[in-house]
């Protein structure tokens, strides 16, 4: 049975890249802070469950909130970085990515005590535009990426021609893809984020079935504030982009719920034991106990 993985997002619901051209990064500090409610219900699903998952913690929710990221790491789950400011990759410098991700590295560490060794970019923005963004990574210590989408059907990420298989994208650095199935000529996003809301759970269901069967497993990702269908509306916010961030926000839970039932989860470095270098010596480990 094919070990699927589960990871969280772990940001405000105000600072996703949809939101920018209405919310500067300044007023953020002035917005009704939801993250520690809604990560805290994700938590006890999971418990209910008994799923590990990794959480992607954003360095500046790790600044502000750091015993939460003692709770996550305190149940069991992975914890890996997000960056800090929720930047896309390609709008910054190499320079100033560095600083960025360097800094979300030293709150989460100084939160939890735990070094994160994973690292997923803000909306996904590792391109083709922002290529050179793995050897930084691989330079600040990171075992894994999981940025990319290998599809070309979003405005603001993806990598058509993207293995979608784990590959190894610079020195003991693997990127694990977000899922994607085959249709016709298109590679379609499936399994996470705005499509886990806006297709059918029949579809998705079936999505992670057909991955499964081929061996592979499920990247299955989501964010806190997907699981509070009552929080506030930022005013002023695009209609597609308003569209993408609430529809069917009051599905997430009973979804994921099923989903949990249906199919084995588990953390990133778990359900890529088989290429992660770290992960393998972890197993290799505990066979010998």
């Amino acid at each position: 049975m094919v070990l699927n993985s589960l990871s969280i997002d772990v940001e405000e619901h105000f600072q996703v890249s949809g939101f920018e051209r209405v919310l500067a990064r300044d007023a953020w500090q002035a917005q009704p802070s939801r993250v520690v409610q809604n990560t805290r219900r994700i938590l006890q699903l999971l418990d209910e469950f008994s799923v590990k998952a990794t959480f992607f913690v954003l360095g500046w929710v790790a600044d502000r909130e750091p015993a939460l990221v003692r709770e996550i790491a305190d149940a069991g789950h992975d914890i890996a970085s997000h960056g800090y400011w929720h930047r896309l990759v390609y709008s910054q410098s190499p320079e100033q990515f560095r600083d960025d991700v360097a800094h979300s590295i030293d709150v989460i560490e100084r939160a939890c005590g735990e070094r994160p060794t994973g690292y997923r970019a803000p909306s996904f923005s590792i391109t083709d535009r922002s290529r050179w963004a793995w050897p930084i990574l691989a330079e600040l210590g990171f075992e894994y990426d999981s940025s990319v989408f290998p599809t070309n059907l979003h405005d603001r990420y993806g990598i058509r021609e993207a293995d979608t298989r784990p590959h190894e994208v610079a020195a003991n650095l693997w990127e694990l893809p977000l899922s994607v199935l085959r249709v016709g000529r298109w590679n379609v996003p499936v399994a996470g984020g705005g499509y886990f809301r806006l297709y059918p759970y029949w579809i998705t269901k079936s999505a992670i079935r057909r991955l499964n069967k081929s061996g592979a497993p499920a990247n299955v990702y989501l964010h806190p504030w997907e699981f509070d269908p009552d929080q506030p509306r930022v005013p002023g916010v695009p209609r597609s982009a308003a569209f993408r961030h609430y529809v069917n926000l009051d599905q997430t839970e009973s979804r994921l719920r099923r989903l949990l039932r249906e199919f084995p989860f588990g953390t990133m470095r778990r359900a890529y034991a088989d290429v992660l270098p770290a992960a393998r010596r972890v197993a290799r480990q505990a066979a010998a106990r």
